[in-house]
């Protein structure tokens, strides 16, 4: 689906890299294989609530001087750099604001069980993927 989301799109690109390694697959890793590949750079796009964990992923100093970390706003998160070991402060210039959607995977999900239509909420050709393969759809 991530694939048909961005189809024809000449900006992103969808790579199972991480798929097909055994073993652990750890972000690190996976800016590696990409700069062998020759990217002159990674930039890795997380969540705002997902910057509090940042420092427990598997070693985290190394991706901080690996990659250009962008962190998007997201709806009610507040930023508490604080509790942030000071190397990461330095993401505070990565934050992007973005026009808010508050609308989350479960939520589509969700939608489509109950038969709500969930166009405008993911791209034409993830909709018509989900429709002919019967996805999210309660058993019962």
């Amino acid at each position: 689906m991530c694939g048909l989301a961005v189809e024809g799109d000449q900006v992103f690109a969808v790579d199972a890299i991480e798929m097909r390694r055994s073993g652990p697959s750890f972000t690190i890793d996976t800016v590696r294989q990409f700069r062998r590949r020759g990217w002159p750079s990674v930039s890795w796009l997380i969540g705002a609530d997902m910057l509090n964990y940042l420092p427990k992923w598997h070693d985290p100093y190394a991706l901080l001087a690996e990659v250009n970390f962008v962190v998007m706003a997201r709806p009610g998160f507040e930023f508490d750099w604080k509790q942030l070991p000071e190397p990461f402060h330095k993401l505070q210039d990565n934050v992007v604001e973005a026009p808010q959607i508050d609308i989350s995977s479960t939520e589509i999900r969700r939608r489509v069980a109950s038969g709500e239509p969930i166009d405008g909420l993911t791209p034409p050709a993830v909709v018509r993927y989900i429709q002919s393969h019967g996805l999210y759809h309660s058993s019962t």
